[in-house]
């Protein structure tokens, strides 16, 4: 497994509960800030092996990017569970919920 994978299985399992991070930002603290489709490969690939917490994981705009309908409402109502509160019909407010480990810590 390369590095830069490792990295973001790392990253996306350190992100706690109520907490969510874009994939650009996975992908610059991982060691690669133009790697942000990578990280959705990585977690359409690896999510079950690793049991990567998915559903924390959404678009710079705060938005959930999947189009699958059922996928869509697995992730916002666990985000929810978790106390993520919505803005509309599936953004949140990526400032208030963002996690931004320190890049030392999170590796």
């Amino acid at each position: 497994m390369e590095l830069f994978t490792k990295n973001v299985i790392k990253v996306i399992k350190n992100i706690p509960s109520g907490h969510v991070m874009s994939y650009g930002q996975i992908a610059r603290i991982a060691g690669n800030p133009r790697s942000a489709r990578q990280v959705v490969r990585i977690l359409h690939s690896m999510s079950k092996k690793h049991d990567l917490p998915w559903h924390r994981v959404i678009n710079a705009k705060g938005e959930i990017g999947i189009q699958d309908e059922e996928l869509f409402f697995t992730q916002k109502s666990r985000l929810e569970n978790e106390g993520v509160q919505f803005k509309g019909k599936n953004r949140v407010d990526i400032e208030a919920y963002r996690y931004s480990p320190d890049c030392e810590d999170s590796m």
